[in-house]
């Protein structure tokens, strides 16, 4: 099961520099000139979770592997984009693609580091992508509805659907508002997300600050929080050009270094669990003595289901779930410590599972 949040911006904002910290690697080109990135870079990052290395102490596990998430470092956009401008569609595409969008936004002035519009304003950046991707989505489902004219008049199930979502899209962003503020009820979600537009993506604010605001932000960046917090996102601050200087650097060395800047954690940490919180993820763990593992879920998944993630026969042939809380498994010293005291539960097909659920599955091959 895969998960993929895309970072977004105008040219010159960081992202190639945050693509390179998170993925550990010199992949993405960033170079002080717009479009360096021409095809979109993909990256798989481990999510930080404490809790992982812990439960293969206790559980002597000979190798420890996390979950992980995939980001797209998406080259930049810029005012026209949707109609074509500075390779726009190409790169409309590839945001269509993902899950979720990490907007990154400049909050450092460097006057070595154009910017594309001539001015350091956040939010004005930010209304620019915006309005680009408004104006993508509203010309794509204009298309859409007169390409389902046909099978409307046919009675087809699926375009009466289809078409009902489509208009009440088109009325939100008439009305300046992205499609991810229009409701949506649960039976409705599978189609809604099927269309693919591109303000129905949930959004992450990244404020890239210098190096003195790494910790605290800057003037900028609490402009840009108080944005987030009036359309009911998300945000955070980090400094791209840290975070790549931190990634270059053994464990020791990074932990000096994050000590000397005041910094109890790296950004990057930070983003990437915001990323997940973002896309209403969680995780539970299978531990034994080969391996501890972290396992991605969406919030609410039934067992069966989350047995799927292993393997797709574990939940055809699901027959029951054995589970011990995480923070029961710590304090009783793993799974026999836990039965002694009564923590240790048999679960069923309605079980939903939680966050942090220490979990081994019978099914039937």
């Amino acid at each position: 099961m895969g998960f993929r949040m895309g970072i977004v911006g105008l040219p010159n904002v960081g992202k190639s520099t945050l693509f390179n910290a998170l993925t550990r690697t010199a992949a993405a080109q960033a170079a002080n000139f717009p479009f360096c990135t021409i095809e979109p870079n993909v990256g798989d990052v481990a999510v930080p979770d404490a809790r992982l290395p812990r439960l293969a102490e206790i559980a002597k596990s000979r190798e420890v592997i996390p979950t992980r998430m995939t980001f797209v470092d998406i080259a930049g956009l810029v005012r026209g984009a949707s109609k074509g401008e500075g390779l726009g569609n190409q790169f409309l595409a590839n945001i269509r693609e993902v899950d979720a969008i990490a907007h990154v936004l400049r909050c450092f002035v460097d006057d070595d580091v154009t910017h594309v519009e001539g001015r350091i304003d956040p939010v004005a950046d930010a209304e620019t992508i915006e309005t680009e991707l408004m104006i993508a989505d509203m010309e794509s489902i204009e298309r859409r509805l007169t390409n389902l004219s046909r099978k409307l008049r046919g009675g087809d199930k699926e375009a009466v659907d289809q078409d009902r979502l489509l208009r009440r899209a088109l009325a939100a962003l008439e009305e300046g508002q992205p499609a991810r503020n229009v409701e949506v009820s649960e039976e409705e979600r599978k189609t809604w997300r099927m269309l693919q537009l591109l303000t129905s993506k949930p959004v992450l604010y990244v404020c890239n600050v210098e190096e003195a605001s790494a910790g605290s932000g800057n003037a900028q960046s609490a402009r840009v929080a108080e944005m987030a917090a009036a359309q009911g996102a998300a945000h955070v601050v980090i400094s791209a050009q840290i975070e790549e200087e931190i990634s270059q650097l053994a464990p020791d060395e990074a932990e000096m270094f994050l000590s000397e800047m005041g910094l109890e954690e790296p950004g990057l940490d930070r983003l990437i669990r915001a990323g997940y919180n973002l896309l209403g993820l969680h995780t539970y763990f299978t531990v034994g003595p080969k391996e501890a593992r972290a396992w991605t879920v969406p919030v609410g998944t039934l067992a069966p289901q989350a047995a799927g993630v292993i393997h797709g026969d574990f939940e055809r042939g699901f027959i029951r779930a054995e589970t011990v809380a995480y923070d029961d498994y710590i304090t009783h010293n793993g799974e026999a410590g836990a039965k002694e005291a009564g923590k240790f539960r048999v679960e069923g097909k309605t079980y939903e599972v939680k966050d942090g659920d220490v979990l081994h599955f019978l099914f039937n091959a």
